[in-house]
């Protein structure tokens, strides 16, 4: 057998095997790996308990940011937008208190407050950027600043915080578990599930990725581009309201410094799980697999003295930079083979 002959298999598999696809899960075991060697309490119960819970607020947040970039889009508002929907849910569950008690009602009202401000305020980020053919960058941008003004302005720039007896209903949310997990991570896993059907086995989810792929091609297939476009940032609002809604119980506070990049670390996760950052292509379940990733670094920073935990930002930056250049780097090759 000829070496040109026994070439061929290897080719083949390596042809098969998608590293794009594959590398995320390779990274979050690597890092597993460092993160036992550099301290076995790593892998112990409670720190991947918490580990988990952790990646549930920005996983969530990162499910809904995967279709507005997937259909080209940017949402840079999350983590003031949930700043706003917290200290605006405290309000509203201890203005309730008088009326309905420090019961299920209350917190149940206060829940459906953020769903509905999440919505709307998914639903304006949509309408500017749509309809009022502003930059998505640049609208975000703005109410970016607004939210985290409102917010401020709210708590006359000190904290927001929920009624104590309130805290005794609203803190299982938080911190209870079901089946050996947190009911976080519950919600997460539904999320989760309920974005990759919505994304790969729907019309809406290919509206997307066709949308982000060629906007005009779009519109000439009769894709109602604007309706779409503006429906991802709806997603992305609840999104944020429901990840806001098991954020609150866990401090019972919300302030000027609530969801501060959250932003960062959502986007973060959606590009380092293989989502093209100019749209046209996103991987849900490579969006779970880098929230996992972010909080596993962030993590294991609190393990080593090696690099200081505050510099866990510096380490999200250089990630986005690093994926989009890789990713820009593979379409570059892909273009010129072709």
């Amino acid at each position: 057998m000829t070496e040109t002959a026994m070439s061929k298999p290897t080719k083949t598999l390596m042809r098969s095997f998608d590293f794009k696809t594959a590398g995320p899960a390779i990274a979050l075991l690597i890092l597993c790996v460092i993160g036992f060697t550099l301290n076995p309490a790593f892998l112990s119960e409670g720190n991947i308990t918490n580990l988990l819970t952790r990646s549930a607020f920005i996983g969530i947040i990162a499910v809904g940011a995967t279709f507005v970039i997937t259909a080209g889009g940017i949402d840079l508002s999350v983590g003031s937008m949930a700043a706003v929907i917290a200290g605006v849910m405290i309000i509203v569950m201890n203005g309730a208190v008088d009326t309905f008690g420090s019961g299920l009602t209350t917190v149940l009202i206060g829940c459906g407050c953020s769903v509905i401000l999440g919505i709307g305020a998914g639903f304006i980020n949509g309408f500017l950027t749509t309809k009022g053919k502003i930059e998505a960058f640049i609208v975000t941008l703005g109410t970016m600043g607004i939210y985290r003004s409102l917010v401020t302005y709210f708590a006359d720039g000190g904290t927001l915080s929920l009624n104590y007896d309130i805290r005794g209903t609203y803190r299982p949310v938080y911190y209870d578990s079901f089946g050996g997990l947190p009911i976080p991570v519950w919600v997460f896993i539904v999320v989760a599930i309920c974005g990759w059907f919505l994304l790969n086995r729907t019309a809406f989810g290919r509206y997307c990725t066709a949308i982000g792929s060629n906007e005009h091609v779009a519109r000439y297939s009769a894709i109602k581009v604007d309706r779409v476009k503006t429906l991802t940032y709806v997603i992305q609002g609840l999104c944020v309201s429901l990840a806001t809604i098991i954020y609150v119980p866990r401090l019972g506070s919300a302030s000027s410094s609530t969801g501060v990049l959250w932003e960062l670390e959502a986007i973060a996760a959606v590009i380092i799980g293989g989502t093209v950052l100019k749209g046209g292509y996103g991987r849900i379940g490579g969006t779970i697999l880098g929230a996992l990733i972010l909080t596993t670094i962030g993590n294991i920073l609190n393990f080593t003295d090696m690099i200081s935990n505050y510099l866990n930002g510096t380490m999200q930056g250089l990630i986005i930079i690093v994926a989009v250049w890789l990713q820009r780097g593979n379409f570059g090759r892909k273009s010129k083979a072709n």
